[in-house]
């Protein structure tokens, strides 16, 4: 590496150091005033705190009722991305297997739906979710997600599954397997590059998506993480003292799993890229 390129690779480097720290900078604002009284967040925010109150942690799961709202998003959370997941992975499948005019319209409709923003459609989704009778519910707010987010995982999922030898799911078949054995058996194992990314990145949209449960969750029996630390703010009232804290206790878990788990999604959605 001639001494002109290594200079530039080390700039690069500073420069995208100095972005990181940048984006990190609320988050640390976040942190760092979760332990502060509430006097010293709203005169001193950008300031070491000057007495650690850690109790605000102790009254943000009492006030937020943490373990509940928790419960809440937990359950929404797994239950969407392992729906979505299964059906994406089976339309893909029966899409790319089966070419013919009404799946190549069904997945061109898929990829038609992507750009449709979701405030387009909020108004119809809710007033379709309340002929169902699945307003206040987290099945209806969990049957909402499948739909929202089958779209971008058929699309991911499609790439990859033309990629897959066909070979293979022909020999089970002349063997005696059915389709659904050769999907469940051979076919879903060999999606787990993918099938990674798709529940990583629909995960971590759920768990800190807000709009579609404050829309759908009425009751604080329902509400989810993201909605309880929503009600400390009001018109004569802002709890930041306990609003961080539950912000913090919310970011963890997502914080966590995406750390452990962020290099399938570059690989998940690379190998789709190259092999599709």
């Amino acid at each position: 590496m001639g001494q002109q390129a290594r200079k530039r690779l080390i700039a690069t480097e500073w420069l995208l150091a100095a972005a990181a720290l940048l984006f990190m900078y609320p988050l640390v604002l976040a942190i760092l005033n979760s332990v502060k009284t509430m006097n010293d967040i709203l005169m001193h925010t950008g300031s070491l705190p000057r007495q650690y109150i850690w109790s605000n942690y102790k009254t943000a799961w009492s006030v937020l009722n943490f373990p509940r709202v928790f419960l809440n998003s937990l359950l929404i959370d797994v239950f969407s991305i392992l729906g979505v997941t299964l059906f994406a992975a089976m339309a893909a499948y029966q899409i790319v297997r089966r070419p013919g005019r009404f799946n190549n319209a069904t997945f061109g409709l898929f990829v038609a739906s992507m750009v449709i923003p979701f405030h387009a459609i909020m108004i119809p989704l809710v007033q379709v979710l309340r002929e169902f009778g699945l307003i206040n519910s987290l099945f209806g707010i969990i049957y909402a997600y499948w739909g929202l987010s089958l779209a971008f995982a058929v699309f991911l999922f499609h790439g990859f599954v033309k990629a897959l030898p066909y070979e293979i799911e022909e020999a089970a078949l002349i063997d005696g397997a059915s389709i659904y054995s050769v999907f469940f058996r051979i076919v879903l194992p060999l999606l787990r590059p993918i099938t990674a990314t798709v529940l990583i990145l629909n995960a971590l949209w759920i768990w800190n998506d807000f709009l579609l449960p404050m829309i759908l969750l009425q009751g604080p029996e329902k509400h989810t993480i993201q909605v309880a630390i929503n009600t400390m703010f009001g018109q004569y009232m802002k709890r930041w003292d306990v609003a961080l804290p539950g912000i913090v206790m919310a970011l963890a878990p997502a914080v966590a799993f995406f750390l452990l788990l962020q290099r399938h999604i570059i690989e998940g959605i690379s190998s789709g890229g190259i092999k599709g």
